[in-house]
């Protein structure tokens, strides 16, 4: 004989199948307040209260983040400008390939067909123990040899006994099968 059916029958179906989610939800609000009111305070245990509000409020970096990329990428554009300028000035009192090329290296990154510009890593590796600045000249040239476009790079402070690398990219070589060589590198 089955237990179960009479008080399924003095309860019925429905009711039980009602009452089950109701119990669930007090054991859980039953063992949670059990937990929070243990008053143990382990390491890595964060107790905080969180606010929800109705309506939408920014918060003040919410506002200001769109401006502060802005001047944030506005500073790296004027300091790579800087560097290239420092760069040109320090090779053109250069004669030949300079000082440093052995401690650079390039590699033409892969070229698209719709490519708006040519683009290739360039690498510097200070082996001195101090850091240094490098004024490097990339040249892009053709199948022929031709010379499509030359950049200028300026690394600041290289540190000693790393490296670190930037892009140089060109437009006057898109769309062209061009290669990327290193004209002349000057460390002072």
């Amino acid at each position: 004989m089955n237990q179960s059916r009479p008080l399924r029958r003095t309860l019925g179906g429905r009711t039980a199948r009602r009452l089950t989610p109701a119990l669930l939800a007090a054991l859980i609000v039953a063992g949670t307040a059990a937990c929070n009111g243990s008053g143990t305070t382990a390491p890595g245990t964060a107790r905080s209260t969180r606010t929800v509000s109705p309506g939408t409020a920014e918060s003040p970096s919410a506002s200001a983040s769109p401006r502060s990329q802005e001047e944030f990428a506005a500073s790296v554009s004027a300091e790579v400008e800087r560097n290239r300028q420092r760069a040109t000035k320090q090779l053109a009192g250069v004669q030949g390939q300079g000082n440093a090329v052995k401690d650079v290296s390039v590699t033409g990154l892969p070229v698209a067909k719709a490519e708006q510009f040519r683009s290739a890593l360039v690498r510097v590796t200070n082996p001195t123990g101090k850091p240094a600045f490098y004024a490097v000249r990339v040249e892009f040239v053709d199948a022929s040899g031709k010379v499509l476009d030359s950049v200028v790079l300026g690394f600041a402070d290289a540190p000693p006994g790393r490296t670190v690398s930037e892009h140089a990219n060109s437009r006057k070589a898109a769309g062209v099968k061009s290669f990327p060589r290193i004209a002349q590198a000057e460390r002072s």
